[in-house]
């Protein structure tokens, strides 16, 4: 029993202590990058009938590109902040389990790699309104995708920071997920109402309810060569992003 007790004692002094500093720092970093982020995308109707889509596009992305970055670099260099709360990188089978995770995660991630042309302002950026391939599977991939990647992280890293990050991460688009959904129903009104009732935020529901058919034709894109090749570039990069981001004093 005292052992008992000095554990929760330590776990809870270790966890507090580790809060006050970066656990603090990533929840102020993930806030500010949450109402740029929203807050610009809530403003898109009104700003592209003043400043046209191309420029508003290209602001979105010197607003969130640096904002990103910040949080990317903090996260590296943090990631073992705080307590240990587990440790299961030794374990056979998790590090294919987490390296197979991050791959699923960045397919659910797929809308940018569609439209690059739009991302990029080359193009008339657009507001699209999908009922095919991935959308079958969930109305909000980049959500399911971003979750996927906080377990896969979270499970590999085991601390109480990269725990922190994650519930940020996930409660970000948790929102995001209301905050589309009310976008797109201002913007198609019945349209949107309609492909909302055929398809589902939990992945594969809508398709188990039958209001929806996987479609594996749909699948065969460039994107998604696009996709395989950034995993691929990404798993091997990543080493030099971990020692690049360690120069950084942050």
């Amino acid at each position: 029993m005292g052992s008992d007790i000095g554990f929760s004692h330590r776990f809870l002094e270790g966890f507090s202590q580790g809060f006050s500093g970066s656990h603090f720092v990533i929840l102020i970093l993930l806030l500010g990058f949450a109402i740029a982020h929203s807050g610009l995308a809530a403003l898109r109707p009104w700003a592209e009938t003043k400043i046209g889509a191309r420029p508003y596009r290209i602001l979105f992305a010197l607003v969130s590109l640096p904002l990103a970055t910040v949080l990317v670099i903090y996260f590296f260099n943090h990631r073992y902040d705080g307590i240990r709360l587990w440790n299961v990188q030794g374990i056979p089978g998790v590090k294919p389990l987490v390296w197979g995770l991050s791959a699923l995660s960045f397919v659910f991630l797929y809308p940018s790699t569609f439209n690059l042309l739009e991302i990029a302002a080359v193009t008339k950026p657009q507001v699209h309104l999908h009922e095919t391939g991935i959308i079958r599977v969930t109305r909000h991939p980049q959500m399911v995708g971003q979750v996927i990647w906080c377990i896969a992280h979270t499970l590999w890293l085991g601390t109480s920071f990269t725990l922190v990050t994650s519930l940020g991460l996930i409660l970000h688009h948790g929102f995001g997920v209301w905050h589309g959904d009310r976008r797109l129903k201002a913007r198609y009104g019945d349209a949107f109402e309609k492909l909302r009732d055929r398809t589902s935020i939990i992945p594969f529901l809508a398709i188990l309810q039958g209001y929806q058919q996987l479609k594996l034709q749909e699948f065969v894109r460039w994107a998604y060569l696009g996709v395989a090749g950034f995993i691929l570039l990404l798993w091997q990069a990543h080493p030099i992003l971990i020692r690049a981001t360690n120069s950084v004093g942050w």
